[in-house]
């Protein structure tokens, strides 16, 4: 799977949560380096099963719009024949 990319500020402002996780909610300070790893970590680890299930849950909406599209077309052109 590609890695995902993430601009210099997005992959920034992702670091900084993360050390402020760390500091209010785990009483456990983290520098910059150490908070880039966990962010990497995760990613490379847990990421792609997020990315699959957002995927997957992408389609599923897609498929029911397309699904209601047709049932429209169909009523279309049931309403033209009458």
């Amino acid at each position: 799977m590609k890695p995902i990319e993430f601009s210099k500020e997005d992959k920034a402002a992702l670091i900084a949560r993360i050390q402020h996780y760390f500091d209010s909610e785990l009483d456990q300070p983290i520098g910059l380096l150490k908070a880039e790893f966990v962010m990497d970590f995760f990613a490379k680890e847990i990421g792609g099963a997020y990315y699959k299930q957002g995927l997957e849950d992408a389609q599923s909406v897609l498929a029911k719009r397309i699904d209601d599209f047709s049932d429209d077309i169909y009523q279309l052109q049931r309403d033209a024949t009458d």
